[in-house]
């Protein structure tokens, strides 16, 4: 029992002398540690801070970029984390064509996106984005917005069908509508409201959220292992049964894409991938997944590749855009004025055809896109991105040394005072042509930049604009929850901690869609 009690000591007197050296001796400590940021205290750095509810674990983020403006280094135990909040920095990091890798909280997301275009690095990223660019092809997303169309028309006509003044569960509503887009556009797979695809997307989207909370729980744990985690029973059950059930909804995804193309005699993957024109000219509309497995048949990617990117898109496709649409509601709810001058261009383009909503017509809603880059300002879907250095790099104040991960606190540069005059205030003409001008061209990331910008941007602006517009034309907008409220939870995704809710009070016309 004794060389047991003095093993143990002599293990955390090792753990000390390595920490100390790390963190103060170490070329990677002294540099760091010339970086503002709380005090670190030796073996645990930072991270006895970090362990409280996920809602404290944004505010004490938010407190110190604050604090520390405009970079703040935080100590993960051994591991360095630098936060830049300028958008000086920002460039030099999102402009580069080798820091693109990532590392810090996206190991995490290997459970169950294993190494997609999300989660994935070097040559491997570079493969998966060539197969999957033609996808968002700008004709081909028109072909996107007829599935859009079609649930935009479910989603206010079922809507329309309760009392006149409907109060809407903003998470659920907006996760369902935007969770059918992207199986049927992007997967092919319409999720047409029978039993079992009912069952398995609600249990998709709780595994979802309760992912998010998995990886914090592991993000703010560094020191538990993965060969740790059998021994951690109720954990090891939460992880086992939510990547079960993210992974089987994934599986039925792929499995019924590939029986319909079985079904056809794969007629619709004959294609040549660079005449993507004239593809999208036949009857059947192609989806991402058809890129896969077409590729698959020339032998670039195999079935566990299709899975991860499958996995990526209807998690990035579906969550993102359900979070931006949900903020969207709440703040025109909140600011009426808006709203109306929203609506009123809405209705000059919309009133003439009785509601029917056409691709061409998105372009010519500048206010309610004005409305939506605002919103996503204030609450971007992506609060944080991170790269990890494989090599030093020189920012504007300091050189960070390889080896550490940079986050990019997005929230925050998108919250600057310095530019972004009263920066919790909704004011949509921020963006106009004029105003951006102005502006850093860093000051604003909704959706990241540089190389691995979001693929599916495009995509994701005419979605939210069909979608908002529709809910315009239908229904006039009361507030119930307010977003000065609304507590945020840290998550790779922006989210509410609990339910939001706004009113919906239908607008009566002779004919409506």
């Amino acid at each position: 029992m004794a060389y047991y009690y003095l093993f143990t000591v002599l293990l955390g007197l090792v753990g000390l002398l390595f920490h100390f050296y790390i963190q103060l001796f170490s070329r990677t400590g002294k540099l760091v540690n010339k970086i503002p940021g709380p005090t670190a205290i030796p073996f645990f750095g930072n991270l006895l801070e970090l362990h409280v509810p996920l809602v404290e674990i944004n505010n004490a983020l938010r407190k110190w970029s604050k604090i520390y403006y405009p970079i703040y280094r935080l100590w993960f135990g051994p591991k360095a984390l630098v936060f830049i909040l300028h958008p000086d920095d920002l460039e030099i990091m999102l402009t580069s064509s080798k820091h693109i890798n990532k590392q810090f909280a996206y190991e995490h997301f290997h459970l169950w996106l294993h190494s997609g275009l999300l989660t994935s690095n070097g040559q491997k990223w570079h493969h998966r984005r060539k197969i999957l660019t033609p996808a968002f092809h700008f004709n081909i997303l028109k072909k996107y917005m007829e599935i859009t169309n079609e649930e935009g028309e479910r989603a206010v006509t079922n809507t329309r069908k309760t009392t006149k003044e409907t109060k809407v569960d903003l998470l659920q509503f907006c996760s369902k509508y935007t969770l059918n887009i992207i199986c049927e556009s992007a997967m092919g797979v319409p999720l047409d409201g029978d039993h079992k695809d009912k069952e398995a997307s609600n249990k998709y989207k709780n595994a979802v959220y309760r992912m998010g909370n998995i990886i914090f729980f592991r993000i703010i744990r560094p020191y538990i292992w993965d060969w740790m985690v059998p021994f951690i029973p109720k954990h090891n059950r939460e992880v086992k049964e939510v990547v079960a059930n993210l992974n089987n909804f994934t599986d039925m995804i792929v499995e019924e894409r590939r029986e319909y193309h079985a079904s056809t005699n794969y007629e619709h993957l004959n294609f040549e991938k660079s005449e993507v024109n004239a593809y999208i000219g036949k009857s059947k509309r192609l989806a991402m997944l058809d890129l896969l497995l077409a590729a698959e048949r020339d032998g670039k990617i195999d079935d566990e590749g299709i899975k991860e990117e499958v996995s990526t898109f209807i998690f990035e496709g579906h969550d993102t855009t359900a979070m931006s649409m949900c903020f969207i509601i709440m703040l025109l709810a909140e600011n009426k004025h808006c709203q109306d001058l929203a609506r009123e261009e809405v209705e000059i383009i919309l009133g003439p055809k009785n509601g029917q909503l056409e691709t061409a017509d998105l372009k010519h809603m500048n206010y309610l896109e004005r409305c939506i880059k605002e919103s996503l300002r204030l609450f971007p879907s992506v609060p944080s991105i991170t790269r990890y250095l494989h090599e030093d790099v020189q920012l504007k104040n300091y050189k960070i040394p390889a080896g550490v991960n940079i986050i990019m606190h997005i929230i925050d540069v998108h919250r600057d005072p310095n530019f972004w005059p009263e920066p919790e205030k909704f004011v949509p003409d921020r963006f106009l042509p004029e105003e951006i001008a102005k502006r850093h061209n860093f000051a604003y990331l909704p959706f990241s930049a540089g190389s691995r910008n979001c693929i599916g941007q495009k995509f994701a602006m005419m979605e939210l604009k069909s979608l908002i517009s529709r809910i315009l034309y239908n229904f006039h907008l009361e507030p119930i929850d307010y977003t000065r409220d609304v507590k945020l939870i840290s998550d790779v995704v922006i989210r509410p901690s609990k339910p939001v809710y706004t009113k919906f009070v239908r607008i009566d016309r002779q004919s409506n869609i």
